[in-house]
């Protein structure tokens, strides 16, 4: 395997215990672990991370390497836009998003990201008003 640019591609953890790099793409049918790094200058380069998600196969870990973000939980139902502040993280912190948090991320400035996490069964469902 030669050196993989981290920004365009991603690690699949395969069951039997090896890894695959592939080109960057978060579907919700990706089975077993998958690890990405992502750079964005703003939210909305995040893409589906603005809206509201929740991967009830496993818990999700974001790590931010250079920047800050905040990560709200939904607390009611699809009415509840905005959500509530559940921790704000800065360079070299991370954080678990446990599987059964409906959650959404928000950047505070320019961020590169390592997150890890079990796509396969990923729900998205966009904010309401945004």
């Amino acid at each position: 395997m030669s050196a993989v640019d981290l920004f365009s591609s991603m690690f699949r953890l395969r069951h039997d215990g090896t890894v695959h790099a592939e080109e960057f793409t978060m579907r919700p049918d990706l089975d077993g672990w998958t690890a990405v790094t992502m750079r964005a200058e703003t939210t909305a380069d995040l893409k589906s991370a603005a809206n509201w998600m929740r991967h009830p196969d496993g818990d999700e870990v974001m790590c931010v390497l250079s920047g800050a973000m905040r990560i709200y939980y939904r607390t009611g139902g699809p009415e509840d836009t905005d959500g509530e502040l559940r921790v704000r993280v800065g360079a070299g912190e991370a954080f678990v998003v446990p599987s059964d948090a409906w959650h959404r991320v928000e950047l505070e400035a320019p961020t590169e990201m390592l997150v890890v996490l079990r796509a396969e069964g990923t729900l998205i469902e966009q904010r309401h008003g945004h």
